[in-house]
């Protein structure tokens, strides 16, 4: 047992996330994203975390991973099929999670942009999250020291 470690976040997913390197992107889905597709047709390493919703594990992983803030976005959600300027409940709450960690707002995908993000994302962490469009990616930054 670690201390501070979000219990949610398994041995699997704890190790994908450490081997992420500046600029990876790691996409965290709700439960209809056909997350074994596109891991196995891209390689991505695919982690299960059924137990928790999607803001659960955006929570989670903000806690361990820096945003990067060498680009002009570094969050990216995927839009209501028909309605882009609808907010559904877990992009609202992904919205508030990322303020609370003192991150930048995440912009809006078109569906099958945001999936062909995904194809490229490092890891894939499948929630349990029943609800329609709980789906984020986030690009990896950096811990730097300025100290030499």
């Amino acid at each position: 047992m670690l201390k501070n470690i979000p219990p949610l976040l398994t041995p699997d997913a704890l190790h994908a996330l450490a081997s992420m390197g500046h600029g990876d992107d790691v996409a965290i889905v709700d439960a209809n994203f056909p997350a074994a597709h596109v891991a196995r047709k891209s390689g991505a390493v695919l982690v299960q975390l059924a137990g928790a919703t999607a803001p659960q594990a955006l929570a989670a992983v903000l806690r361990l991973l820096p945003l990067d803030d060498f680009v002009p976005d570094a969050a990216w959600t995927m839009q209501v099929v028909g309605d882009a300027a609808a907010v559904p409940a877990p992009v609202a709450e992904f919205a508030t999670v990322l303020h609370q960690a003192g991150e930048r707002p995440a912009v809006s995908l078109e569906r099958f942009d945001f999936y062909a993000r995904a194809q490229a994302a490092f890891l894939i962490l499948q929630t349990g999250e029943q609800r329609k469009y709980g789906n984020i990616l986030l690009r990896k930054g950096v811990i730097a020291s300025d100290h030499a």
